[in-house]
């Protein structure tokens, strides 16, 4: 049976001062990312990006740069890969998927992101900081008891017992108690917004008309909604999704799910970071799947791909 491939496009979280290198190692790719505006939307040059990688977590800064950092892997490579059967993007990588898809052109992917950014942003009111925690080792039921109503919300589930909670800052203290009473694993990420909440009801509102005004191409690839797991082939099905997605739950277990029964053998995630090959391998164990930054030359990750996908 021949292979299928599906490309995972990150969210925040994995961004650090050198991932843009391996991308840019491809002169073409450099050339093509100089005219994506990305030093405009992020304040930052991808070529010279700050040595301390927490300085790359703010809003603002981090989600142009991730899209930017994965569609400029997507550059590098595509030449290389046979067609994918699908692409899917977590959170943020949504909108990037959108860009590998060719359903929107790359700089208006990062002016999207920033735009995307700053409205997000917005919603934080000052004096009542947000705050995000993964939780693992609770249903669903269990967990939902725990949270103060409004004040904190399951935001990503990415499997049975494992989750995503955001919210306001200052009631993340009591889950993590409850969570430690019980011998559950909890971990603060660092992420400054509530994504994916009702706390970004105004973000969705307002994003929504710019995606409408945005250049819209008919999708290359099949995309994968992250809310509901469903195919996006239409303009407005796309829309919809990107909208409903900064204050609605992510199901990126169902999104995992969705992959393995397109029949997908082999998945290449763009980077930056490797949480998503993590995940895939630990859920669908017979797919193979790796992430672009774990390679450390574009020769090395196009010679595995031959050799997996033929």
């Amino acid at each position: 049976m021949a292979a299928r491939l599906a490309i995972l496009c990150p969210g925040q979280g994995g961004q650090h001062p050198g991932m843009f290198d391996l991308a840019l190692s491809d002169p073409a790719t450099a050339a093509a990312l100089a005219g994506w505006g990305v030093e405009r939307a992020a304040g930052l040059a991808p070529q010279a990006l700050p040595a301390s990688p927490e300085a790359l977590h703010d809003n603002r800064i981090a989600q142009p740069l991730v899209v930017a950092a994965t569609l400029a892997m997507w550059q590098a490579l595509r030449a290389d890969l046979p067609p994918p059967a699908l692409v899917a993007g977590y959170s943020i990588g949504e909108l990037a998927a959108s860009g590998v898809a060719g359903a929107l052109a790359p700089a208006e992917v990062v002016g999207l992101a920033a735009r995307r950014a700053a409205l997000m942003d917005d919603c934080v009111e000052p004096g009542r900081p947000h705050g995000m925690l993964a939780v693992s080792g609770l249903e669903e039921t269990a967990l939902q008891s725990l949270l103060p109503a409004g004040a904190l919300h399951i935001a990503i589930e990415t499997g049975e017992a494992s989750f995503i909670v955001a919210g306001l800052r200052d009631a993340l203290p009591g889950l993590e108690a409850e969570c430690e009473q019980r011998g559950v694993h909890a971990t603060r990420l660092p992420v400054k917004v509530a994504s994916h909440t009702p706390l970004m009801h105004a973000a969705a509102g307002s994003f929504r008309p710019l995606l409408e005004t945005a250049t819209w191409s008919e999708p290359a690839l099949a995309l994968l909604s992250g809310t509901s797991a469903n195919p996006v082939r239409q303009r407005d099905q796309a829309l919809q999704a990107l909208t409903e997605q900064i204050e609605t739950r992510i199901r990126w277990s169902a999104c995992m799910d969705a992959i393995a029964e397109a029949g997908v053998t082999v998945a290449l995630e763009l980077g930056p970071g490797a949480a998503l090959s993590r995940m895939l391998r630990e859920r669908h164990g017979h797919i193979e799947a790796r992430s672009a930054s774990e390679f450390r030359s574009l020769a090395g990750l196009a010679e595995w791909l031959r050799r997996r996908c033929g």
